[in-house]
């Protein structure tokens, strides 16, 4: 039976939903097996108790001041003796901009292979298979590994969905490195700007694409996100003509989504796109052209003028609450 190992983040009050994320692809990969969830940082015997009891077997708790905060080299330093200690078939991290810094070094210090970006990961008799996306999304690609141990990947953000139910794992907690062996040190944390997107974490998205037109008829796309309670999200065709910032745009160079509810609006479905959301739960597509690829991945198609169908599943959203 596999073993997997993963670690959790969190912003010292609250985990992380990406950590749940990768409870839920551990799960599923480990097919049964054993999954553990590694926590490091100080005084969070509390966010160690949340995961114990959503997904994890046995939470790690590396507690002390050297990982108070993230550094490369304070989390290397805990992550490997835990590594060699469990030795686990496969860790998994998030891809995250602490996945991208910490992922290469714990690979290394082990000569061990690491796959990153991943939309999912599989166990199958001793192998591992790891899927990507390649050449800016218009390919997915699986890089097969066998016999390395540990492997290492890390999971994009929305590609997996969470971990569900309650668990009764148990939390053992283990010593940091000394702050004395570390070769670098924290400074500050600068926030970005309150009031920013992050549709990868976005239950319900509705998203417009080069068939809305003009910036100016977004406001039907809106409106429908507004009436179902969800985001708006965007083709890249839409945010390269400035109607919307980047940061709504859904693909291989935006972000991925995996919503319960998509609702394409206008969007033909190139294959840069439709990576970033063919996860999602639920999908319906609305498109006049009755032969625009997204209808491949809907679960349910509408062929018809956007305007015209918008607006009338605003409304009807509306008369439907109570």
């Amino acid at each position: 039976m596999a073993k997997v190992l993963v670690l959790a983040e969190h912003d010292g009050k609250n985990l992380k939903e990406i950590s749940f994320e990768l409870l839920g692809m551990a799960h599923r990969a480990a097919s049964g097996g054993l999954v553990k969830a590694l926590l490091l940082g100080e005084g969070v015997s509390e966010l160690a108790s949340k995961l114990a009891a959503r997904g994890a077997s046995e939470v790690i708790q590396v507690e002390g001041a050297s990982v108070r905060h993230y550094t490369a080299d304070g989390y290397c330093r805990a992550l490997v003796p835990v590594i060699q200690e469990e030795s686990p078939d496969l860790v998994l991290l998030g891809h995250t901009p602490n996945g991208w810094d910490l992922a290469p070094l714990v690979a290394a210090r082990f000569g061990a292979p690491a796959a990153t970006g991943c939309s999912n990961v599989v166990l199958e008799n001793g192998k591992g298979r790891f899927t990507r996306k390649a050449f800016n999304g218009k390919f997915v690609h699986e890089t097969e590994i066998e016999g390395a141990r540990p492997m290492i990947a890390t999971v994009e953000k929305g590609a997996s969905t969470p971990v569900e139910g309650e668990t009764s794992g148990t939390v053992r907690s283990v010593s940091a490195p000394a702050e004395a062996e570390l070769r670098t040190r924290h400074v500050e944390i600068k926030k970005a700007e309150a009031g920013g997107l992050d549709l990868s974490q976005a239950s319900i998205i509705v998203s417009a694409g080069r068939g809305i037109g003009a910036p100016e008829k977004l406001e039907v796309i809106r409106a429908l996100a507004a009436a179902l309670g969800g985001q708006i999200g965007a083709s890249r065709a839409v945010t390269d003509a400035g109607w919307l910032p980047h940061e709504h745009q859904i693909g291989s160079s935006g972000v991925s989504v995996s919503p319960k509810l998509y609702i394409a609006c206008g969007i033909s479905g190139a294959i840069q796109h439709v990576v970033g959301m063919k996860s999602s739960g639920y999908i319906v597509a609305i498109n006049k052209d009755a032969d625009a690829p997204i209808f491949g991945v809907a679960d349910v198609g509408v062929v018809g003028d956007l305007f015209d169908i918008v607006p009338a599943l605003t409304q009807a959203v509306k008369d439907a609450r109570p």
